[in-house]
């Protein structure tokens, strides 16, 4: 009996990493959604040079960065993916809830300034941290969002057509 306890131990493991780490990112995307429906009013846009017309009133340099970590299951899949080659489809999940929560940290630092428009935005990804010893392995990710917050003139507004979209 002991025996077959052991052999049940690896699996049970990884089963539980992969219900906690799909529950803990099903909640993550959840709150992003949240999170971003409070950041619409805040324009992100990467464009370089202002459209005719629009008229700064005030400008400062924001950014976003977040850190996350994958679950243990993704390393493991990921390990096994990289025998072969391939795409990693496990890791996708993590670069997007990481892009879309930097933006919505950049967008809030803006918002928190008084301003209404981001633009050059720009997005950097990094591994962070190495999950072994040996150095080899990803345990994390951080992405950095920055841009140029810029207050818009009221006669300025008038040219951001709904949802966001730049009226030229």
């Amino acid at each position: 009996m002991v025996e077959f306890s052991t052999y049940l131990i690896t699996p049970v493991m990884v089963l539980g990493a992969w219900i906690t780490g799909t529950l803990l990112e099903r909640r993550h995307f959840q709150d992003l959604l949240r999170l971003e429906s409070g950041a619409r009013e805040i324009l992100a846009v990467t464009i370089e040079e202002l459209p005719n017309g629009w008229e700064v009133q005030d400008c400062d340099l924001v950014i976003g960065n977040v850190v996350i970590s994958q679950d243990y299951f993704k390393r493991i899949i990921a390990s096994i993916k990289g025998i072969f080659g391939g795409r990693i489809g496990v890791y996708e999940p993590l670069l997007e809830r990481a892009r879309r929560e930097a933006v919505v940290r950049m967008k809030e630092q803006a918002r928190i300034h008084g301003h209404d428009t981001v633009i050059n935005v720009r997005i950097e990804t990094s591994a962070l941290a190495r999950a072994r010893s040996d150095a080899k392995g990803t345990a994390g990710v951080e992405v950095l969002a920055f841009g140029t917050a810029v207050t818009l003139s009221a006669g300025s507004r008038k040219s951001i057509g709904p949802g966001g979209g730049v009226l030229l």
